[in-house]
């Protein structure tokens, strides 16, 4: 019998074995394990929030009204599940709830990824335009000239923008001042 240490070894080799997936194929992938997902849906924000507050009981709670329902047959009737049925929906919320988790940190992991790969094409970026600035006041490097412009009109970094003309502000209308009445 493997362990789940010994599966998650044997799935780290196999993937660094297997050269990386593209992106489009993750995609594709994480497609299809939508379809695995019970209820996988994608609400709208007033959809979920109406959802939420029911979703979100104190777990006893929920567990002394499944032994309610367990217990009384028109409580069954009423509510329109069986004990059973709440129980094993509790329970599949659980454990789902741990896929999510790890999804949560997979997106972590992904976000982390390409913002190391930016950084990188954007350090190189930098360092080019910085050494091309030099190179260009050199004639036999003139071809840069126009990229050097490029880069100049659309970089961000250490250029003065122009202040808009300001225009006065509107002075602020006087506050009114209460009065009593004199009796």
């Amino acid at each position: 019998m493997l362990d789940k240490n010994a599966v998650s070894q044997t799935n780290a080799a196999t993937a660094a074995e297997d050269p990386a997936m593209t992106p489009e194929a993750i995609v594709e992938q994480l497609r299809v394990l939508q379809g695995h997902i019970p209820n996988y849906v994608q609400l709208s924000v007033p959809d979920a929030a109406t959802l939420r507050t029911a979703s979100n009981l104190h777990p006893d709670f929920s567990q002394a009204a499944i032994d309610a329902v367990g217990a009384s047959p028109r409580l069954e009737a009423t509510v329109g599940q069986s004990a059973e049925t709440m129980q094993s929906t509790l329970e599949a919320a659980a454990r789902l709830a741990k896929v999510e988790e790890e999804l949560k940190a997979m997106l972590d992991g992904v976000s982390s990824s390409i913002l190391t790969l930016r950084h990188s094409v954007g350090h190189a970026a930098l360092m080019a335009y910085e050494v091309s600035k030099r190179l260009v006041k050199e004639p036999e490097h003139a071809n840069l000239l126009p990229h050097v412009a490029s880069m100049r009109k659309t970089n961000r970094f250490g250029r003065n923008r122009k202040a808009k003309a300001q225009t006065p502000a509107p002075a602020p209308a006087p506050v009114p001042v209460p009065t009593t009445p004199h009796v």
